[in-house]
């Protein structure tokens, strides 16, 4: 009988005892603790209930990791799972869809070789970016705004001694790092002055007066490297960077570095993905656009993207001295303006010295009653404006969300403003509710607490989430922008890209309305933003919706991986099914990755990654 015993036993282990045996205990273990812990609380609370601070004890984290380590040791089999390379070191900074040689093989010409192609760049790689040789977890917040690593961003020394945007000079190379303000205070003193010169052209005692004036949100095209950007955020204003892909040196990558709102985008020969009547104010000083070309298309698309009442503000060089009647100089790119500007309905407000501002009509009867209006009004809106081609016609005048920036209400949304966008108040203010409470348990959990089994993680005790080292979030599937209000109200220093998938409904126009910054986006696709520029990228309900329409899990992981910064943070909710395959690329990543299951009854599972520092 022994004998018999001893031989299944042979048997059952085969030729790879250790893994078997293993399998084997932790089974044993699981059952212990189901046991132990049946009369338990919870791993993490339902996200709709009350939230205890200590989510996680230690029985909690040593019952997670043997259920997490088992169901990895399973999925290893017989061969392991074999991590991704690391990509060559040319593409430490590299941006799909902007290859200007693709593009010119493409035929593409006239500047629009320079414009994004997703449908050209084929080049997509199953690597992982690597970070420069020289680069450095970036700074907290606020230090980071004012002083950067020179290693994280990639720009020339002939870039410091440049002659372009104003703001783009206000920064000074120090050893390793780049800071953005000077020991005496000039280069501040500079942009606050400019600042209050524009409040002062729009009839405002003081540039603090912004938001009182109904300027919330503004679109800074061109921005240099951010210190105006960083001036409204002062003022509580929500400023976000545009400016064109660049290969040496780029705008937007040092905005995103120093933690200012940024994305990249051009005038060239598409819309921008921004729902028509988003921007309070568009601010172009020295931004290189030819706003006289094609006819006043740009201008149409500023109008396009431009609030009623909201404000164009105009910095450009002097190029002669003589003026007409306007105050507009003659022989300049300014000329136009005097002439098509009443055309889509602006009002010549003021200009002094090179600086010249317009207003957009508050009033849409402008465009059916203006006899100097030749621009016709848009027929069909119906489509997305997700690079779509520039048009040559009026948008949205007809539209219920036509309120004047003045005429808003601040603060949070009132039902009547909710019944413009034909959304069910009950059903907005359920999801607030539940952002709430989401975010306070997210909170909790952003810190080597949930891998403190790792070795480089501190397993005794319990360290808190790191401060102010979170500053740039993404929302990949916005929906309304909850996620991006509870952050308002808990006062974190966070500021949000809320994306609206391309398929889902449409809820983009309710983002920009509520004052928060937000684009449209094709997961199928790249993001345009350079590599490393988020700390934290969330998700609820993606994975299922890219499986919806078609897209690759393992394209949207790369992508995230290649935008996220070292140690930075994603969270990932969805069905059970779409979240254990992420698990598992997402180890094939290299992430350290734990699912965690709320215990409420339902079906949703948490994804909680940590991208790690790797450098080879």
């Amino acid at each position: 009988m022994r004998n018999a015993w001893s031989n299944k036993l042979h048997l059952f282990l085969g030729a790879r005892p250790p893994l078997n045996w293993l399998f084997l205990c932790l089974v044993s273990v699981l059952v212990v603790i189901a046991l132990l812990g049946s009369s338990s609380s919870s791993v993490y609370d339902s996200l709709n209930a009350s939230v205890r601070p200590d989510i996680y004890t230690n029985y909690r984290r040593l019952k997670e990791k043997v259920v997490s380590d088992y169901l990895e040791l399973r999925s290893l089999g017989a061969n392991g799972i074999r991590d991704f390379d690391l990509c060559g070191k040319k593409r430490e900074n590299y941006v799909p869809c902007y290859n200007v040689s693709a593009n010119l093989l493409a035929g593409f010409k006239n500047g629009e070789e320079f414009d994004r192609h997703c449908e050209v760049s084929r080049d997509q790689q199953h690597c992982l970016v690597r970070p420069p040789k020289n680069y450095k977890t970036p700074m907290t917040w606020p230090i980071r705004r004012d002083v950067i690593w020179s290693g994280n961003v990639k720009l020339s020394k002939d870039q410091f001694l440049s002659s372009g945007s104003m703001t783009k000079r206000l920064m000074l190379l120090e050893e390793n790092q780049i800071s953005f303000h000077s020991d005496d205070g000039m280069i501040i003193d500079d942009v606050k002055d400019y600042s209050q010169q524009i409040a002062e052209m729009i009839g405002l005692g003081s540039d603090t007066e912004f938001l009182q004036a109904g300027v919330r949100t503004v679109l800074d095209i061109g921005c240099g490297f951010g210190s105006f950007g960083a001036h409204l955020l002062s003022l509580n204003l929500m400023p976000v960077c545009m400016a064109s892909y660049e290969s040496t040196g780029s705008q937007v990558q040092v905005a995103l570095e120093r933690g200012l709102p940024a994305i990249i985008g051009n005038f060239i020969s598409r819309q921008l993905p921004f729902p028509s009547l988003s921007y309070d104010m568009v601010h172009c000083a020295q931004c290189g656009i030819i706003w006289d070309d094609k006819d006043g298309i740009f201008l149409i698309e500023v109008d396009r993207v431009l609030k009623p009442g909201g404000y164009f503000v105009l910095t450009s060089p002097r190029s002669r001295k003589e003026r007409n009647s306007m105050g507009l100089k003659k022989g300049s790119m300014s000329i136009p303006f005097e002439e098509f500007t009443p055309k889509i309905c602006w009002n010549f407000v003021a200009q002094q010295e090179d600086t010249f501002i317009w207003q957009k009509a508050a009033d849409a009867q402008c465009h059916i009653s203006s006899k100097q209006n030749t621009v016709p009004l848009c027929e069909n809106e119906d489509v997305p404006s997700y690079y779509q081609p520039l048009v040559h016609c009026i948008s949205r005048t007809t539209s219920k969300r036509w309120i004047p920036i003045h005429s808003r209400s601040s603060g949070s949304f009132r039902s009547a403003e909710l019944e413009v966008h034909g959304v069910d108040p009950e059903e907005f203010f359920e999801e607030l509710d539940f952002w709430r409470s989401a975010l306070r348990n997210y909170w909790s959990l952003l810190s080597p607490l949930i891998f403190s089994d790792h070795p480089k993680r501190p397993g005794d005790e319990d360290p808190l989430p790191p401060y102010n080292m979170i500053r740039n979030v993404m929302d990949l599937n916005a929906q309304y922008g909850g996620l991006n209000a509870a952050f308002v109200e808990a006062r974190k220093s966070v500021w949000l890209m809320n994306v609206v998938p391309l398929g889902a409904r449409n809820t983009l126009p309710v983002i920009v309305d509520r004052g928060f910054l937000g684009v449209l986006h094709d997961w199928c696709k790249p993001f345009p933003t350079y590599p490393r520029t988020y700390d934290m990228l969330h998700a609820k309900g993606l994975l299922s919706h890219l499986a919806s329409e078609g897209c690759s899990m393992i394209n949207l992981l790369f992508e995230m991986d290649r935008i996220l910064r070292p140690e930075g943070w994603i969270i990932l909710s969805d069905n059970v099914g779409p979240i254990e395959k992420a698990r598992a690329l997402a180890t094939q990543l290299r992430w350290e990755a734990r699912v965690i299951d709320p215990q409420n009854g339902s079906d949703q599972r948490l994804l909680l990654c940590q991208k790690p520092f790797v450098r080879k």
